[in-house]
């Protein structure tokens, strides 16, 4: 399992590394096919106070790579919606993949 963090406009936190490797540990045991991921975390500039902490999963395995990206008023919503996403998607894969 190899996780790679960016940070574009945010300074590293310690503790948002931990809380997505934990999740995405959570992902790697039941997706085993998953080679790595790539976690950018950013910020925008909005108007609304329920945007601008960006979250975006970038996922390598065999295949096309999976992607998501969560906005939301926090790192941790934002993180949530994003693995929301991902999990659809493999779940998806996972079944195209499935010999019979």
């Amino acid at each position: 399992m190899n996780i790679n963090f960016e940070y574009d406009g945010v300074a590293a936190s310690n503790r948002l590394e931990i809380l997505a490797a934990k999740k995405l540990g959570k992902l790697f045991d039941k997706y085993h096919f998953i080679i790595r991921a790539d976690v950018l975390w950013k910020t925008e500039n909005t108007s609304s106070p329920k945007t601008g902490m960006i979250c975006s999963i970038r996922l390598s395995l065999p295949g096309p790579r999976l992607f998501a990206e969560g906005n939301s008023a926090g790192f941790e919503a934002a993180l949530a919606e994003s693995l929301g996403d991902l999990e659809r998607q493999l779940r998806k894969r996972k079944e195209k993949m499935k010999s019979y």
